[in-house]
């Protein structure tokens, strides 16, 4: 089977699960305020997909698949210069498909996927374009949003380290333009968020690829194998282990930037398997499967998470509660002729996208699971009750 063939059929099967994955979930609140909520660039791309299929999960979601598709693409073609045998690269793409952190960006509207496919746009564009569309494409970063502002603190350093005045001065300016229109939340006591900062990547990337990703990165350092991919991944993450000494950080704000990392860990990661003979390749070979198998093992948790309410004494403890039953649960009002609803701010937003709006014809007030009332609305997954709600009608007379 060919190369080609196989990098299509990665991401066409990738592609495949990820809209399949859309019918699975709900909209969550913080998703509601991207789409609702103050103008940004996302949140014009969001509605402009609304607006050509509907009011719907996939049009919600489709937007982020496609960003997630570019990215792959544009990382197997970047990982050429790190990795010239094809085959590697495929193995990396995998690599880069079956990341925990990645399948959520994938399908969860926020800026992570966003920002992955900005990243490695960039540097495909630095290490194949003219310098004039680079400063374009850095200039509408600035306009983009906030997320961009680690990328412009990473080029002015390796601006220092390769010697580029005016490549210097142009993300300097840059940096500090996004400070002041966006700003960057340094406030607080030290609270000691640096080890939850550490688990949070851990489950990002899984504990042996965060590891590894890590003594690379330092690695590099000491030999002095660095280049702009080195900068932008080290940069961001020493600057979010920095911040997570004083406050709790948002990691889809850092976690993208490592990303960038994956090609320099595999072709160190090849070239120390390569120059070692035969019988001492094993622990590379076992290092490797059992990598593959994590991400495989929390791919499946991913894509078959509703079935892990059967084993939790508290939905609400499930990791994807926050997009599950609002769907559901606006299905069910409908069913029942209420097309309007009170409820808290946080379901009420949405249960919006869904058709549901706000009124004070109906009151819809949460329940503890044990509430046993006939009338109530009961969202249940896998013969498991996961929410319970009393909906009650106003008296306007």
């Amino acid at each position: 089977m060919s190369h080609r063939v196989i990098f299509f059929l990665i991401l066409g099967i990738d592609a495949f699960i990820l809209l399949f994955q859309t019918s699975s979930l709900s909209i969550s609140h913080a998703e509601s305020m991207i789409l609702y909520g103050d103008l940004s660039f996302l949140q014009l791309i969001i509605r402009t997909s609304i607006y050509f299929f509907g009011s719907n999960d996939f049009a919600l979601r489709l937007p982020m698949i496609i960003f997630h598709l570019l990215s792959a693409t544009l990382l197997y073609k970047i990982s050429k210069r790190y990795l010239p045998n094809r085959k590697n690269r495929l193995w990396l793409l995998l690599v880069f498909v079956l990341l925990p952190g990645v399948i959520s960006s994938a399908i969860i509207v926020e800026s992570a996927g966003l920002v992955i496919f900005g990243l490695l746009f960039f540097v495909y564009v630095y290490e194949n374009f003219s310098r004039k569309y680079i400063y374009l494409i850095l200039s509408i970063y600035v306009l983009i949003g906030g997320e961009f502002v680690y990328l412009f603190l990473a080029l002015s350093i390796f601006s220092i380290y390769t010697k580029q005045r005016t490549f210097f001065i142009f993300n300097m300016f840059a940096f500090f333009t996004s400070l002041l229109l966006y700003g960057v939340d340094t406030t607080g006591l030290p609270q000691g968020h640096f080890l939850d900062t550490i688990a949070v990547y851990t489950a990002i990337f899984t504990p042996i690829i965060f590891i590894y990703i890590f003594y690379i990165l330092y690695r590099r350092y000491l030999t002095k194998q660095i280049d702009i991919l080195w900068f932008i991944a080290s940069v961001a993450f020493v600057f979010s282990l920095l911040l997570s000494f004083r406050q709790r950080i948002e990691l889809e704000d850092f976690a993208p930037y490592l990303i960038l990392a994956l090609p320099l860990a595999a072709q160190t990661f090849y070239h120390s398997y390569r120059v070692r003979l035969k019988m001492f390749r094993t622990k590379y070979r076992v290092a490797f499967v059992i990598s593959l198998v994590l991400l495989v093992l929390n791919s499946l948790v991913v894509f078959f998470n509703k079935e892990i309410y059967v084993f939790i004494d508290k939905p609400k403890n499930h990791f994807a509660y926050n997009m599950h039953v609002a769907k559901e649960l606006a299905n069910e009002l409908k069913s029942r002729g209420i097309e309007c609803i009170d409820t808290d701010y946080k379901m009420a937003s949405r249960l919006k996208f869904y058709g549901v709006t706000n009124c004070n014809t109906y009151i819809l007030t949460e329940k503890n699971l044990k509430y046993q009332n006939r009338e109530s609305v009961t969202i249940s997954y896998k013969n498991r009750a996961v929410y319970k709600a009393i909906v009650t009608k106003v008296n306007t007379n």
